[in-house]
């Protein structure tokens, strides 16, 4: 043999070497991978045919979403620094069986990713087929598009529910009726077609907001479809009437400052002489505030800013409200008709900030989930997403100041919590964020009154360390949180 010859034999060996062991790698992970999804979707139900090595299922999931990753806040200590020792145990075992608790109400187990895979002869609702509990369904758009077989066998299971065929023949082969397993047979493609477009699916459990997973076979194919259990929500409407008088109510939150009480309500009424004004008073020696069309809610004393909001904000009979400060100042610019026609316009805002002496005060919330036991990380940064597509000087945002038009059933929903008395404001954003949809808008305006002594208010305003590392040891718990950054 040649040195040329030597050379090329060689090369070929060294070659096929190389793709010997190309192909081990990779046939050993992929069949890691799959015994990992088979793990996943393994049948329940006793009458599901075995699985056989012959014909794996194809890589489509489903695949459990949990986070296992740390999250980080820079330059800011651990919530759980704040919490006193002798408790921090038992504490973090509350929070974690509150945590678990938390997942299940927000349906955390269904949150599963399935892929449709690239290739596959079955035709199946991937997103959309939602049910009622209990209730019989017809599930829209299965079918069988394949080529000529001497039978045709079509496989459907399901775990929380019961599957079965309409107006059963005869001479039609269905086996699994009302169980969750079903099995269609036919020697047709037109017939076994005609039999999918009749099954039903019928969920076995009573639950308002959970989620199936349907596995429908036909050979070596499965291809996986969800579908939701809901209950229907009934809507609630406002009656927006003929103007700005019933379509928005004025809040306020009231603590000592009377005689700025005084001014906001006059200037006020300089444009809008009849729309209600509610204001919630937690003074420690209250006086009358009184007016056309003002409710005067007094509480206890200094039971704080997110409970005068909380008691505000349910006496609300509007579609909207508009939030401002004791201390704020109708400038002739203010005109709420202008927050009402970006709210209108787009049905889907929650919440729409404007600007108090020039200051928007505009943030984001970035935000990280992190693991199960540590919690996640939250960090506060001012600015703003995207514009508002049709608003010039609208941008989305998570957070904004103080003098905004909020939808009151969105707003209701999340609530101002009453543990945070003095000093709160992006805490209501925080436990809004993923539900409210805000955006803040230049040329919105307000004023605000100059600044005066008001001897016990400071002292209330500005509480001090101690008030910190109270609200951080509760966000700790209550936001299942390992840092907030703000």
């Amino acid at each position: 043999m040649c040195r040329n010859q030597r050379i090329l034999f060689s090369g070929v060996l060294l070659a096929l070497v190389f793709l010997f062991v190309l192909y081990h790698i990779k046939y050993d992970s992929w069949s890691k991978t799959s015994l990992q999804i088979l793990s996943f979707s393994k049948a329940t139900s006793c009458n599901s045919e075995p699985e056989t090595q012959s014909h794996p299922k194809p890589n489509i999931g489903p695949f459990p979403s949990e986070n296992s990753l740390s999250c980080t806040c820079q330059k800011t200590e651990p919530a759980n620094r704040f919490v006193s020792k002798d408790e921090l145990e038992d504490l973090q075992k509350r929070r974690a069986e509150e945590y678990r608790q938390h997942q299940i109400r927000m349906g955390k187990q269904n949150d599963v990713l399935v892929l449709a895979p690239p290739n596959t002869p079955l035709q199946y609702p991937i997103k959309g087929f939602r049910v009622t509990p209990l209730n019989k369904t017809l599930i829209p758009g299965l079918a069988l598009q394949t080529q000529n077989r001497t039978i045709y066998k079509v496989s459907l299971r399901v775990k929380k529910g019961l599957l079965s065929v309409m107006n059963v023949k005869e001479d039609e082969i269905v086996l699994g009726q009302n169980e969750g397993f079903l099995t269609i047979s036919s020697d047709s493609l037109e017939q076994i077609n005609k039999l999918l477009s009749r099954v039903t699916y019928t969920s076995t459990i009573y639950h308002i907001k959970t989620e199936d997973l349907a596995y429908l076979s036909f050979e070596n194919h499965e291809v996986i479809f969800p579908i939701e259990i809901r209950r229907l929500s009934v809507p609630i409407l406002y009656n927006p009437g003929k103007d700005i008088n019933s379509q928005v109510t004025i809040l306020v939150k009231a603590f000592l400052r009377y005689e700025e009480l005084k001014v906001l309500i006059q200037s006020v009424r300089v444009n809008y002489p009849s729309i209600k004004i509610i204001v919630a008073d937690d003074s420690l020696n209250p006086e009358k505030v009184v007016g056309d069309n003002i409710e005067h809610y007094i509480m206890p004393p200094a039971q704080g800013w997110f409970a005068g909001r909380n008691l505000a904000v349910s006496q609300v009979t509007t579609k909207y409200f508009l939030w401002v400060d004791d201390d704020f100042l109708f400038l002739n610019e203010t005109r709420i008709e202008r927050f009402l026609e970006i709210m209108e316009a787009n049905p889907e805002l929650d919440v729409v900030g404007g600007e108090v002496d020039g200051n928007h005060f505009s943030f984001k919330l970035q935000y990280d989930e992190g693991n199960s036991e540590e919690g996640g990380c939250i960090t506060r940064i001012r600015g703003t997403h995207t514009p508002l597509p049709g608003f010039n000087g609208c941008f989305y945002t998570d957070g904004v100041v103080n003098f905004f038009l909020g939808r009151t059933d969105a707003v209701r929903k999340v609530g101002f919590d009453p543990f945070l008395k003095r000093v709160a404001h992006t805490e209501f954003f925080i436990d809004g964020l993923g539900d409210l949809l805000v955006v803040t808008c230049s040329g919105l305006k307000i004023g605000h009154q100059k600044r005066k002594n008001t001897g016990n208010y400071n002292s209330y305003r500005h509480p001090g360390q101690n008030d910190g590392h109270m609200k951080t040891s509760h966000h700790f718990f209550k936001n299942h949180l390992k840092c907030i950054k703000y």
